[in-house]
C-alpha cells in the first residue's frame, strides 16, 4: 500500500514544488495536500497549476489542532513534510505523527537554529559567526524549534565576500538536491 504526503508551507513553496515533481509519477508515494498558514502564499498557486489541493490553516486555526488533524485523516496522510513552514507545530499533532513528521533546515544544526532562526536571519548569523561551511539539516521534530533528531546533513562552503543572499542561493541548491531523495528514502524504509 502507498503513502501519502502533506506538506506544510508557509511562503513561495520552491521545495514544495520540487517535492511535488519528484514523486508525481511514483507508484507509491503521492503528495495529496498542501497545507499553509498564510492565505497569500505563493505555494497556493503552485499548487494550481500542479493539480495538488490546498488548504489554509489562518494562525487563529493553530490554537485547535484537531481541525487539522482532520483534515489530514480525511487526506489519509502518512507523513508531513514541512517545506519552509514557520509555525510551530502543535503537540497534539506531533503525538497523531510520531517521527512522521520531517522538517529541514538551511544551517548544520545544533547551531543557528531556534525561534527565529529562518531564511536569511540563517545565513546572516552563519556569515556573522565566520563559519567555514554551512548546509542543511533534515531532521524529525519535536516540540521544540529544530531539535528533533537529525536524519541528514549536507555541506557547501561559505566563500569570502558571500552575502546572506548568495550563501542562500547554494545552501537552496542543497535543499533541492537532497529533500526529495531523502524523503523517499525515509518512505520506502516504512514500506
Amino acid at each position: 500500500m502507498g503513502k501519502n504526503i502533506a506538506i506544510f508551507a508557509s511562503g513561495s513553496g520552491s521545495n514544495a514544488e520540487n517535492i511535488i515533481c519528484h514523486f508525481k509519477n511514483d507508484p507509491s508515494i503521492k503528495v495529496v495536500l498542501v497545507v499553509s498558514d498564510q492565505p497569500q502564499a505563493y505555494v497556493l498557486e503552485r499548487c494550481k497549476v500542479l493539480e495538488v489541493d490546498s488548504v489554509v490553516f489562518p494562525k487563529e486555526k493553530w490554537p485547535n489542532p484537531y481541525l487539522i488533524i482532520s483534515q489530514l485523516k480525511e487526506y489519509q496522510v502518512d507523513f508531513i513534510i514541512l517545506a519552509g513552514f514557520l509555525r510551530r507545530i502543535p503537540k497534539e499533532l506531533i503525538e497523531t505523527y510520531p517521527h512522521r513528521i520531517i522538517n529541514i533546515h538551511p544551517a548544520l544544526l545544533p547551531k543557528f537554529g531556534g525561534k527565529g532562526m529562518y531564511g536569511l536571519h540563517v545565513h546572516q548569523a552563519v556569515l556573522e559567526a565566520c563559519e567555514p561551511q554551512t548546509g542543511i539539516t533534515i531532521h524529525y521534530i519535536n516540540e521544540h524549534y529544530d531539535e528533533g533528531a537529525p536524519i541528514f546533513q549536507a555541506t557547501c562552503p561559505v566563500i569570502e565576500g558571500d552575502t546572506p543572499e548568495t550563501l542562500a542561493q547554494r545552501v537552496h541548491q542543497l535543499e533541492h538536491d537532497y529533500f526529495p531523495q531523502v524523503i523517499e528514502r525515509l518512505i520506502n524504509q516504512s514500506l
